[in-house]
């Protein structure tokens, strides 16, 4: 078997999709790229067998095949070559890979292709379009708050909630929780999976910058994703999502609005003063001001700033997890944010002053415990 291809092209094609590619998978066979040629068109897939992903390209073949090829010496190969054409010779009885190109020759070893794990098919699927650029944000706006706990699978992914008038995302790790809505994307049947993390940051990696149709579809087991020339097909994670609902509180008195960006930078200053295994930070709310300070008693740190805002509710005192609080402050957009209390105790909530369009974000994050310092 023997093909031509563009040197650019195809490196560009593998790098879309090496990142399903594990260093220690669970067969060997997948630290490979399978390479299917059927009339004139290379077919790779990339498979960890959770989550595979497959991309197409045209090349110039005489003929239909099938190889396994190792998938970081020929990334390597490509990055360094310069933009060519370059001719892959496959014996498909020994399974060598010889490339040639202006340069030179370089011959590595294959594997079988009936080694390679089949793609599962998704089969009495259901299906919605989502444009690629809401899709992105989606991501972007959920996936910093996905738990790595795996004795909570249901968290380790992104809940997605498909309904007749919108569709909502949700990401969770019990400290903070986010909520993304959009309700120009619908459904003709209401359904809700879970979509492994994994996944999505592929997925958040490849897709088109400018807006694309993207097609997903899913039945009980498995989702799929195609636009522009990939396709991805992953695992859901077969678990039941907490009631986040339940979570957010309902009736919170009292309201911050306040300069997001003014209190980001308070945050990641009084941040620096803040205990290192705790990283907790004290916000005091007195009439129009906001008092953010942090000690670190082991080293006798302490920092305090005050900030001008508009405050309604009664004067009160709450610490929160200064990681936590920066991660959302930068995933938020508005330039003024408010932010929902109830009491020292309870959740409260960071939402932007305007939404985008046909969108919807609330962020839920957890308090801590105040450390009784003066």
């Amino acid at each position: 078997m023997k093909f031509i291809v563009s040197s650019s092209a195809l490196l560009k094609q593998l790098s879309s999709i090496n990142g399903v590619v594990t260093n220690n998978p669970v067969v060997p066979i997948l630290e490979n790229f399978l390479f299917e040629i059927n009339n004139s068109t290379l077919t790779i897939t990339a498979s960890d067998l959770e989550t595979s992903m497959i991309t197409e390209l045209p090349v110039e073949a005489k003929e239909n095949g099938r190889i396994a090829a190792p998938a970081r010496i020929l990334l390597e190969t490509l990055k360094n070559l310069p933009d060519q054409p370059v001719t892959f010779t496959i014996d498909e009885e020994t399974y060598t890979i010889e490339i040639s190109s202006s340069n030179g020759r370089y011959k590595l070893s294959g594997e079988n292709a009936t080694d390679f794990p089949r793609v599962p098919v998704v089969q009495g699927a259901n299906a919605i379009e989502i444009p690629s650029n809401a899709l992105a944000r989606a991501i972007n706006k959920t996936i910093f708050a996905v738990s790595n706990d795996e004795l909570r699978p249901a968290m380790t992914g992104i809940f997605v909630q498909l309904r007749f008038d919108s569709v909502t995302f949700v990401a969770t790790d019990g400290h903070r929780l986010l909520r993304y809505r959009r309700t120009d994307v619908a459904t003709t049947q209401e359904a809700s999976l879970i979509i492994p993390r994994k996944a999505f940051t592929l997925l958040k990696s490849t897709l088109p910058s400018e807006a694309t149709a993207v097609r997903m579809e899913f039945n009980q087991s498995n989702a799929f994703f195609s636009f522009d020339n990939i396709r991805m097909i992953c695992r859901l994670i077969d678990e039941r999502y907490p009631d986040y609902e339940n979570v957010i509180p309902v009736q919170n008195p009292n309201k911050l609005v306040i300069d997001r960006q003014d209190l980001l930078s308070s945050v990641k200053r009084i941040s620096i003063y803040s205990n290192k295994t705790t990283h907790q930070i004290r916000l005091k709310l007195n009439g129009s001001e906001l008092h953010v300070s942090a000690e670190d008693l082991d080293f006798s740190n302490e920092a305090n700033e005050r900030l001008t805002c508009q405050y309604e509710g009664e004067d009160m005192e709450i610490g929160f997890n200064a990681k936590f609080l920066m991660e959302m402050l930068n995933n938020l957009d508005s330039d003024e944010i408010t932010f929902e209390l109830s009491t020292p105790n309870r959740a409260g909530l960071l939402m932007p002053i305007v939404n985008e369009d046909s969108e919807n974000v609330l962020m839920l994050v957890m308090p801590v415990m105040l450390n009784n310092y003066v």
